[in-house]
């Protein structure tokens, strides 16, 4: 009894000696790979900055760009004054206007708070020392010929021998006008227009790189139909660029997709056919090439209830036969898709016409699918900024290479009494923090980071970034 809680002094001699020297062996086995992993660490901090440097430069770099900006707005009571009897006699009160209401009037007195004039219009060409590389949400941005950029819908495309970012759009530089009676907002297709940048700031003005149809009625680009959200990528093997595009007649019924191709991304670009992908009908779209070079089309399909994606072939010029219905009966729009180590991340729009919306972002881990919706990714501003996405709609999402997990984010801020008055929201997209809701079935799904874009009525890009966008 006196011998069975003694400690060993051997290392030797039975089976629990035996155990002891593997538990000392393993620790030791466990020491020495902690102070091999000790010692990485620390030659990275003492090489080119290291990890902690790393992580405190992107802090420093992104604590503006992150910092939480609110807006307000102040309405003002009805003019003139009610006798309280008169009040009374009126059968029905009439129903206060909404913001969004406010935001479509064209006679609003609120329109200058989102469509400021062109006094405050950004302008390169005469920039000062307080504007300078400065992004003003919503208002007018001027090229370098002193024009108001028309690029509409659009998308970027950084091309790497030329150091030089191109942004294609929608010319909507035309009269605004109803086909019908209960038609939409629209202007007669023009075509579509590039830009050229070297800091995402500065624009010059490469004119209409695929043009509109005047003539020829049965053309896809005839005047009278649509030619809306135009996307440029390169094609590594045929050396070509090619665009993609939604094609429709002026009542939305042809719902197809266009393909062009150019030598060079200034254009002109040769236009080829449209079709429906997939044998669906396609409206609101975008493309997106992934690291390995494959590319992909995403639409809203089947009256805009649902999304589809599958991959292109290997030119670029087509749709393969592999297709996934992604966000089934959610009725979202106006994707825009991007990825971050590994992860696939897409923001959409609600369907509600030139009105805006609230946005929400989506993850997954293949960009097949399935696609997890993580909720509204708006911050700051006020609550109807956060529902309506700043009054503007999503189109694009550029990678900043130089921050991990930084984006900007562009989007549409729509002018339906005036498309070509239609102004540019330009916001930091960051990829961090906690999950923005709880998930369902987040027993299939791993929790996703946050995705969060922040509104700032002025903000700018940190010094010496380089923008590299695939």
């Amino acid at each position: 009894m006196g011998n069975k809680y003694r400690k060993p002094t051997t290392l030797h001699g039975d089976a629990g000696s035996r155990c002891s020297l593997s538990v000392v062996v393993w620790c030791l086995v466990g020491c020495v790979v902690m102070l091999h992993f000790y010692s990485l660490l620390f030659d990275r901090n003492e090489v080119g900055g290291g990890i902690q440097v790393r992580l405190n430069s992107r802090l420093s770099l992104t604590r503006e760009l992150e910092k939480i900006e609110e807006e307000s707005f102040f309405i003002p009571p009805p003019r003139g004054k009610r006798s309280p009897r008169a009040v009374k006699r009126k059968p029905k009160p009439k129903r206060p206007t909404t913001i969004i209401e406010e935001f479509l009037d064209e006679n609003s007195q609120f329109r200058h708070l989102f469509f400021p004039d062109r006094s405050t219009a950004i302008d390169p060409m005469k920039m000062t020392e307080n504007d300078d590389l400065y992004f003003y949400p919503g208002r007018m941005w001027l090229d370098t010929n002193g024009d108001p950029i028309q690029a509409h819908g659009g998308g970027i495309l950084y091309v790497e021998r030329l150091k030089t970012y191109y942004w294609y759009g929608e010319n909507k530089d035309g009269p605004t006008y109803h086909a019908h009676k209960r038609a939409a907002a629209r202007v007669d297709v023009i075509g579509v227009n590039c830009y050229s940048s070297k800091d995402l700031w500065t624009w010059k003005n490469e004119g209409i790189v695929l043009a509109g149809e005047q003539a020829n009625l049965t053309h896809d680009l005839y005047k009278l139909n649509v030619l809306e959200r135009p996307k440029v990528i390169y094609n590594d093997k045929t050396g070509k660029y090619v665009m993609w595009m939604h094609i429709d007649d002026a009542n939305y019924t042809k719902a197809s997709v266009g393909i062009a191709i150019s030598e060079t991304p200034t254009g002109p670009f040769e236009y080829l056919y449209s079709k429906q992908p997939h044998g669906f009908d396609s409206r609101d779209m975008t493309i997106f090439k992934d690291d390995n070079g494959m590319a992909y089309l995403i639409y809203s399909s089947e009256d805009n209830s649902e999304l589809h994606i599958g991959p292109l072939t290997a030119d670029y010029l087509g749709v393969t036969h592999e297709m996934r219905r992604i966000m089934v009966g959610q009725h979202r729009e106006a994707p825009a898709l991007f990825k971050y180590q590994g992860t696939y991340y897409m923001i959409t729009s609600g369907c509600s016409g030139w009105a805006p919306n609230e946005a929400l972002a989506h993850a997954a881990e293949s960009i097949m699918g399935p696609w997890e919706t993580m909720g509204n990714p708006c911050i700051g501003g006020n609550r109807i900024f956060r529902h309506t996405t700043f009054f503007a709609q999503s189109t694009f999402v550029l990678p900043l290479q130089g921050i991990p997990g930084s984006f900007i984010f562009m989007a549409d801020r729509w002018n339906p009494a005036e498309l070509r008055d239609s102004r540019y929201v330009w916001l930091p997209l960051t990829i961090g923090g906690a999950a923005d809701k709880p998930l369902e079935y987040n027993f299939r799904f791993p929790l996703w980071s946050r995705v969060s874009i922040y509104w700032h009525r002025k903000w700018r890009l940190p010094d010496g970034l380089w923008i590299d966008q695939r």
